[in-house]
């Protein structure tokens, strides 16, 4: 028999209850562990990526996949069922919902007008491209000449691909640059593969013609969009990177004054580069090559710095504001832990780059690297990076780097 009292009480507790539960912080959503699969849909089609959600001493981080490469995601944050996260030294992000095993949002580029993208996930899924009984009508391991068209314009290029069974690998060597590492499939005679290292986003497609050769399209991120066509030729070589950036008549040094990260002015003929080599890294930090080459530089760097030798980086970023640009370079030396000096030199426009920099003919590709003897003379001028993601371009680029510097070391 319940009382008057009892039945009071039993008010006030689930009175009590109520109160406590509509107080209680919501538990914040979490991402399972292991591999995803992510969408960007990029000018109305699928660009397929994976990435791997990891747990490191109790706190979540991602992995970007992207054939041999992991790239490192570690800031990540998570309220309520909203997840943000930074991409990398990029200033992007994706801002998400978390859904169980499903997250959807927006892929967005900061720093560019009305640059978002949408953005999914599934979890456990951990193929790229979705697998069809086609199985593939040729192997199109080798080297490709590639023309992009894009309009009136075009350009040439190398496609490297390696292809086992169904799954293909590699990259697009330019005159100015790779596109790093691409993964994917062959289904019959249709091939595509793709990127997304959280700057940028890639998509190629393609199919064999009669004679056994690809006609395709190329899609980058929100707007561009490139037509183009391959032929194989395992003999494919590209221009002299070495001959495409040159010193204009009657010039045989570089001379600037460029403020570095703490507002003070830094040129060339300061006494920390006198008597010594002296490198210069033209670059920005929403460059995934230029990532590419400041990892290598960092290792080399680390290595030689107690030699004659000295590496100045020339910011040149999206935006002409010196608080974003040195924010910008800041966090990039932190992530990846740079040890050499920069300054900021000014915007990623190519020709407003080339004004900062008289003495060139022009600055056609970032990056490009200025190799400057003791004597303050430059000796050779590099445009682009052929990254890791080119293999043994990569290891040749690195050969004729450490040759140079040490020619210039020992005179």
């Amino acid at each position: 028999m319940i009382t008057k009292l009892s039945k009071t009480f039993l008010f006030l507790f689930l009175v009590g209850t109520l109160i406590i539960s509509c107080n209680a912080p919501e538990k914040p959503a979490t991402l399972a562990s292991g591999i995803w699969r992510g969408t960007l849909d990029v000018q109305g089609n699928e660009l397929p990526f994976n990435f791997e959600v990891v747990d490191n001493k109790g706190k979540q981080q991602i992995y970007l996949i992207n054939d041999k490469e992991r790239l490192l995601l570690d800031t990540l944050s998570i309220s309520g069922d909203s997840l943000y996260l930074p991409m990398h030294i990029f200033d992007a992000d994706i801002k998400a919902v978390i859904s169980g095993g499903t997250i959807s949002g927006m892929w967005t580029k900061n720093y560019a007008d009305d640059y978002s993208v949408p953005f999914e996930a599934v979890h456990d899924v951990n193929y790229r491209f979705e697998k069809t009984e086609n199985t593939p009508s040729q192997n199109f391991t080798g080297s490709w000449e590639i023309t992009f068209i894009h309009e009136e314009d075009t350009t040439e290029a190398i496609f490297i691909l390696e292809q086992i069974e169904e799954k293909i690998t590699g990259t697009i060597l330019t005159p100015t640059g790779d596109y790093r590492y691409l993964e994917g499939q062959v289904n019959g005679d249709e091939l595509s593969v793709s990127t997304f290292d959280g700057g940028h986003a890639f998509l190629f497609k393609a199919k064999t013609s009669e004679d056994g050769n690809l006609s395709g399209d190329f899609w980058s991120g929100k707007r561009w969009h490139e037509t183009w066509t391959a032929i194989k030729n395992d003999s494919a070589k590209l221009p002299d990177a070495d001959k495409l950036t040159y010193l204009n008549p009657n010039y045989d040094s570089v001379y600037f004054e460029f403020p570095d990260l703490n507002g003070n002015i830094i040129s060339p003929s300061d006494a920390k580069y006198d008597g010594k080599v002296l490198i210069l890294q033209i670059f920005g930090t929403w460059c995934p090559n230029c990532m590419d080459e400041t990892k290598f530089l960092k290792a080399w760097y680390d290595e030689n710095n107690h030699r004659d030798v000295e590496i100045l980086g020339l910011a040149y970023e999206a935006k002409d504001d010196y608080d974003y640009a040195k924010n910008r370079v800041f966090k990039m030396k932190r992530k990846l832990g740079v040890r050499y000096d920069y300054v900021i030199a000014g915007t990623d426009d190519k020709d407003e780059a080339s004004k900062t920099l008289p003495m060139l003919n022009h600055i056609s590709s970032f990056p490009t690297t200025i190799f400057i003897d003791k004597k303050g003379k430059v000796r050779r001028i590099h445009t682009g990076f052929t990254g890791p993601g080119t293999g043994p371009y990569y290891e040749q680029f690195i050969k004729e780097f450490n040759n140079t510097v040490d020619e210039l070391i020992t005179e």
